[in-house]
């Protein structure tokens, strides 16, 4: 049995907040690994730029 079918038949005994709990962990696990493609480099760095220019808006919630 692979660890993703044992993990798969675990979770159905968890409780509602467990498993809450598994998929903040899995979010953040995903999220700390992303890698930035140059692209998004790119774009961050000309936003960057352009705030220090002061050449940007601010929007208020409705």
């Amino acid at each position: 049995m692979s660890t993703v079918t044992e993990i798969q038949a675990a979770i159905p005994n968890l409780s509602r907040e467990e498993i809450e709990q598994i998929r903040g962990w899995i979010d953040d696990y995903l999220e700390d690994r992303l890698e930035l493609t140059d692209e998004v480099r790119a774009k961050l760095d000309q936003s960057r730029r352009e705030i220090a220019a002061g050449q940007y808006k601010t929007r208020q919630p409705s």
